[in-house]
């Protein structure tokens, strides 16, 4: 794949794919049909990205617990390239925090 060097929307959407936490995994045409898998190890977790039967590209972070189920990882495909996010804080819900303090002035 070329890129032209003045292609301010690739170099915006790198850019931003760099500071989110997103990471560059393979090209999408490394798993092409329908099953195919590819497992890869990113920072010492091992990622299996997966192209499932509706065409769509996920990625899952695979436990090393016995029992443990593989968790869900965002996964996006841009200029053709599987990039996939490990920031945890995107996973989980946020809950809003409920111990708020109250002023007891009168």
């Amino acid at each position: 794949m070329t890129t032209p060097p003045d292609d301010r929307t690739f170099r915006r959407e790198m850019a931003t794919a760099y500071r989110s936490g997103w990471h560059f995994i393979d090209l999408g045409s490394a798993i092409p049909h329908r099953g195919d898998s590819l497992m890869v190890t990113l920072f010492g977790e091992p990622i299996l990205v997966v192209r499932e039967e509706d065409e769509d590209v996920r990625a899952y972070r695979c436990l090393r617990k016995p029992r443990g189920a593989p968790q869900p990882v965002r996964c996006a495909i841009r200029y053709g390239m599987v990039f996939v996010n490990l920031d945890r804080r995107d996973h989980q819900l946020i809950e809003p925090d409920t111990n708020q303090a109250i002023p007891r002035s009168a």
